[in-house]
C-alpha cells in the first residue's frame, strides 16, 4: 500500500492502483486484519479457509472481514472451484495496490497493528530501523524519491519464493 499522492491520476503503466477516496474504503482499512487479509491476497486469489490457516485467524473472523473488504470496494470474488464434493469460493483484491492520498489515523494505525503481526509471526528475523535526520525539504524530497524508487524497481523473483513485506516510510516530525 502506499501513502503517497501519485501524479499520475490514472493507472501506471503496467500497474494496477486503486485510489482510497470513501469513507467506506477508510473504514475497511481501519482493522488490523483486514489490513493482513489484502497483504495474503496481494500474491494470489485464496479461499476463506486458506486465508485463515495463512493468518492463524479462525473462518468466521476472516469471513466477516472479507465481507468489509468486499463491500468497500477493495476485495472481489475471484470464482469458485469444485473440491470433494463442495464448491471453494476464492477471493482476491480489485488492485495491485492501494493508494491513500490523504491516510487518516485509524488506518494508519491499523496498518502499522498489522504489520506489527506479520513481524511478530515472521520465521526468519527481520531489520527494522527507526531513524531521525534534520533534512532541508530538497533533501527530504530527494529522500522520499530515491526510497520510492527503490521500492518499484526491486524485482521479483519466480512463485515460490518466500513473500517479504517492505514498509517504508519518511515523515517529518510535528514540531520539528
Amino acid at each position: 500500500m502506499s501513502h503517497q499522492p501519485d501524479e499520475d491520476e490514472g493507472k501506471g503503466e503496467g500497474e494496477d492502483v486503486q485510489r482510497i477516496t470513501t469513507p467506506l474504503q477508510h473504514s475497511a482499512l481501519a482493522h488490523p486484519m483486514r489490513q493482513r487479509l489484502l497483504f495474503a491476497l496481494s500474491t494470489r486469489p485464496s479461499t476463506i479457509s486458506r486465508l485463515a490457516a495463512q493468518l492463524g485467524a479462525n473462518k468466521g473472523s476472516v469471513s466477516h472481514h472479507l465481507r468489509v473488504l468486499c463491500e468497500a470496494g477493495l476485495v472481489q470474488d475471484a470464482g469458485t472451484r469444485r473440491v470433494r464434493g463442495g464448491t471453494e469460493k476464492y477471493y482476491r483484491r480489485t488492485a495491485e495496490r492501494l493508494l491513500v492520498a490523504e491516510p487518516r489515523a485509524e488506518g494508519t494505525a491499523a496498518l502499522f497493528g498489522a504489520v506489527a503481526q506479520e513481524l511478530d509471526r515472521s520465521p526468519v528475523d527481520h531489520l527494522m530501523t527507526l531513524r531521525h535526520l534534520r533534512l532541508s525539504p530538497a533533501k527530504a524530497a530527494k529522500l522520499a524519491e530515491a526510497l520510492a524508487a527503490l521500492v518499484d524497481e526491486a524485482e521479483e523473483d519466480p512463485e515460490g519464493e518466500p513473500v517479504h513485506g517492505l514498509l517504508v516510510t519518511l515523515y517529518q516530525q510535528a514540531g520539528a
